[in-house]
């Protein structure tokens, strides 16, 4: 438990202090609150060494990237707790700031708070730092402070972070096993033509007529690989390079993109989840009461992929002309036909919102389904993709010596 202090402004405007045990910042603003009067601020108070104080200085020593999503949910969750518990705006983000570790979030966060001290609504502290605060977040925020319900909206948002928080751990977790399967299978193929079919080669000098094909083709490898290492090892970096800043073009990212919907196993993940993202995105926006063409801006921006992308803009474009939103979708083939039915019959009942996010509610069960199945299929593949390769090597090494030990005898 850590020790936090609190200020508190009693009935006869006196403003009393005191310190307090609690687990977080979030249960001492609870405790603060029973204590009677208006809570003014909470905010922890720093230990006088030990280890926990080691820590956090060799943490503030450390080189900060920029804050993650987890970091933006902590915060939202923690803000939205202090807000319903009381505490105004000003000090919710001056007792959260001051126990932020990382310092680049840290100095953003005390820059809102003296945004928001100076008369600025809390949703223009926000858009100052557009690469840490997604639209979205801005515009359910700001569509909040028209609405009056801040506390609420900000559990919203902070539940919408954490099921994409939720949704991205699973797509990375279904890339990581192959990705180390492949590793282990490149670096495998490595080892055996660079260091053990060498020690063989020498039994097969004067021999070379009577190799097998295989064996001859591996051999030929091996040479390659062992005299121009340098040349393979810039044309792979070129190569990964050329690939990585291909995919940063506009033509690159879109035939990136089309690949992904193309691929085998993955394609279905995929799109179920830039469908999950475009809906629930919208679902979320719509709820909020932002208008749709700024909804529609948004949903196209958060995609992910430029093909949806398109996709949201030309709905834009077509809603912007008064059209309804189901009318343009049936001319893509990214939706399915029932999605977009669904979508239409929310138009017409006027639940469009809740619509959205039951679609995405069940597209995000069909893409953790999916994932499990793609997983659950790819392991013996790559296992079996291993073998092989590890297998034909060994074989191109020992035919040969079968066959010249037959000729001897």
């Amino acid at each position: 438990m850590q020790t936090y202090k609190y200020e508190v402004r009693d009935a006869s405007g006196q403003i009393n202090t005191g310190l307090l045990r609690a687990e977080s910042l979030s249960q001492a603003a609870s405790v603060a609150m029973n204590q009677g009067g208006y809570v003014l601020n909470v905010a922890p108070v720093s230990g006088g060494g030990g280890t926990g104080d080691v820590l956090a200085r060799i943490r503030e020593f450390k080189v900060e990237m920029g804050p993650s999503l987890k970091d933006i949910m902590s915060f939202t969750n923690q803000l939205a707790v202090m807000i319903k518990a009381g505490i105004n705006i000003r000090s919710a983000i001056g007792g959260i700031a001051s126990q932020v570790p990382n310092a680049r979030f840290r100095s953003i966060i005390e820059q809102m708070k003296a945004d928001v001290e100076s008369g600025q609504p809390f949703s223009e502290a926000l858009a100052k730092h557009p690469k840490v605060f997604s639209p979205l977040y801005i515009n359910m925020v700001r569509a909040s402070e028209l609405s009056g319900n801040f506390g609420h909206m900000l559990d919203r948002i902070a539940a919408y972070l954490a099921q994409q928080l939720e949704t991205r751990s699973m797509v990375r977790g279904a890339m990581i096993y192959p990705a180390i399967i492949a590793f282990m299978a490149v670096s495998t193929t490595i080892f055996l033509l660079t260091f053990v079919l060498p020690k063989f080669t020498t039994l097969f000098a004067g021999k070379e007529a009577l190799l097998p094909a295989p064996t001859k083709m591996l051999v030929a490898i091996s040479d390659i690989m062992r005299t121009y290492w340098y040349l393979i090892i810039l044309a792979v970096a070129a190569a990964v390079t050329g690939l990585v800043f291909g995919v940063r073009t506009p033509r690159g990212r879109e035939i990136w993109d089309h690949f992904k919907l193309k691929l085998p196993l993955f394609k279905v993940m995929f799109r179920a989840l830039y469908i999950t993202r475009g809906l629930n995105t919208m679902g979320e926006l719509v709820n909020a009461g932002v208008p749709m063409l700024e909804t529609l801006e948004i949903t196209a921006e958060v995609s992910g992929n430029s093909l949806y992308q398109r996709m949201w803009h030309t709905v834009h474009d077509s809603v912007k002309q008064g059209n309804k939103i189901a009318q343009p979708l049936s001319q893509q083939n990214l939706l399915p036909p029932n999605v977009v039915q669904m979508i239409s019959a929310g138009e017409e009942s006027g639940r469009l919102g809740e619509v959205m996010s039951d679609i995405a509610e069940f597209y995000a069960s069909e893409l953790r389904s999916t994932i499990k199945a793609v997983t659950a299929m790819i392991e013996p593949l790559m296992i079996v993709c291993m073998g092989l390769v590890v297998g034909f090597i060994a074989m191109s090494i020992i035919l040969p010596i079968f066959k010249l030990s037959s000729l001897v005898k």
